[in-house]
């Protein structure tokens, strides 16, 4: 079966798992049915599936597990939509479709004997659960591992219990952020971008991966730029309403790229002047 064909026509898979993560975010673990698939399939960091649930549709989701994990691939996902609200309704060993996985993924092995710095603002923060993963992981290929994650409100917050496991990680230091707090939330309240004043990352030998909002991501680049980061070690990962994930449909467009297929992850020079722009 070529690549190619695997990545048009849907492949059964089953739902290993289901999570609920919070009111409207949750998790799908699930398992290729067929081995000689399970054998195949390989992933980066990064990258994304679609999703196909039989007779409603199918969404892309990106892969949080990490590529070694024993047969399951897993997917976080949040209540956005049709398609979305009916993954919500799957149970353990329910089937459904997917294809993938899509795009380009983080550039972790440009980030080996570095540091390693990944900033992630609101709910978005998805994207980069696989690198997480895949650094924690493979603690000697990176120098230090710095996690920077900001939400509007503290009850936003998902994945404490992560957060709190990655903090006590030798090498790896987490810094989080809420716009709004009680007087419960002990860290900082304020932008996201603030803490990048107390991350200890040798900014001037070091990767950043950043996902969230555009205006979000765009401002966090320019003050990384502000503080010494080359501009070619700085990488977003951007969203739009993909719909074929080939660069087919169109809906996807930025400029001359494609998100699915060109993306979904951009060395920050290659987008900087087509972010926030209209019609873009």
């Amino acid at each position: 079966m070529s690549r190619d064909y695997q990545t048009q026509t849907p492949i059964a898979a089953r739902v290993v798992e289901f999570i609920q993560e919070s009111d409207a975010i949750f998790t799908l673990r699930l398992q290729l049915e067929d081995a000689a698939e399970r054998a195949r399939y390989q992933f980066m960091p990064g990258q994304f599936n679609m999703l196909y649930l039989f007779g409603v549709g199918e969404v892309p989701i990106s892969i949080v597990s990490d590529p070694l994990d024993d047969d399951i691939i897993d997917h976080t996902v949040r209540l956005v939509g049709r398609v979305t609200r009916g993954l919500a309704q799957l149970k353990k060993g329910d089937r459904l479709g997917l294809r993938g996985p899509f795009g380009h993924g983080w550039p972790l092995a440009l980030a080996r004997d570095k540091d390693l710095l990944i900033v992630t603002g609101g709910l978005g923060c998805a994207p980069v659960v696989s690198a997480i993963n895949y650094a924690l992981k493979r603690p000697e290929h990176y120098r230090k591992l710095s996690i920077v994650q900001g939400v509007k409100h503290a009850n936003d917050l998902i994945w404490q219990h992560r957060y709190d496991d990655w903090r006590e990680r030798e090498g790896v230091e987490v810094l989080l952020a809420a716009d709004e707090a009680g007087p419960a939330w002990p860290f900082h309240v304020g932008r996201i971008t603030e803490l990048l004043d107390h991350v200890t990352t040798a900014y001037d030998n070091c990767v950043v991966m950043i996902c969230g909002p555009e205006g979000l991501m765009q401002r966090a680049a320019e003050l990384l730029l502000e503080k010494g980061v080359p501009p070619y070690s700085i990488y977003l990962s951007m969203e739009r309403n993909m719909q074929c994930a080939v660069g087919h449909c169109g809906h996807c467009q930025l400029g001359a790229d494609f998100i699915c297929k060109d993306g979904p992850v951009f060395v920050y020079p290659d987008i900087r002047e087509r972010l926030l722009q209209e019609g873009v």
